[in-house]
């Protein structure tokens, strides 16, 4: 006897899915899916026009630790995607901002997240259907 896979199961899965496919876009820059979204926050922020970025201001923004994201931003400075300097306004906080090489990196993440969305919903039937 089969029974029906509950909803809640079925959207676990497609979450791990979805994490699996962007862990594996993003090891093609050489970087972990957390530090691609850490890099995308700070370069949307930028083209936002946002003057200043904090490390705080992430760590709100992405539900993370002040040593998790102390870690995260060293990591994506010794690669060259950010810099990491002390505030002018403020010395006690660290100023971040994206290198030459990872400005716009918010444009290609979400070239990536449509592109896994789309894999991983082909062959849905977008017509709701009574059960």
């Amino acid at each position: 006897m089969s029974l029906p896979m509950p909803f809640g199961l079925k959207i676990a899965i497609i979450n791990r899915a979805f994490r699996k496919c962007l862990d594996e876009k993003a090891s093609g820059l050489g970087l972990t899916s957390v530090q691609l979204r850490v890099l995308g926050s700070v370069s949307r922020l930028e083209e936002n026009g946002v003057e200043e970025i904090h490390q705080n201001d992430l760590e709100k923004l992405e539900h993370v630790t002040h040593p998790a994201m102390t870690e995260i931003l060293r990591k994506l400075q010794s690669k060259g995607f950010v810099n990491c300097v002390s505030s002018a306004s403020d010395r006690r906080y660290k100023k971040i901002t994206c290198t030459e090489m990872s400005k716009g990196m918010h444009r290609l993440i979400s070239t990536h997240d449509g592109e896994v969305f789309d894999e991983l919903t082909r062959g849905f039937d977008c017509e709701k259907k009574s059960n």
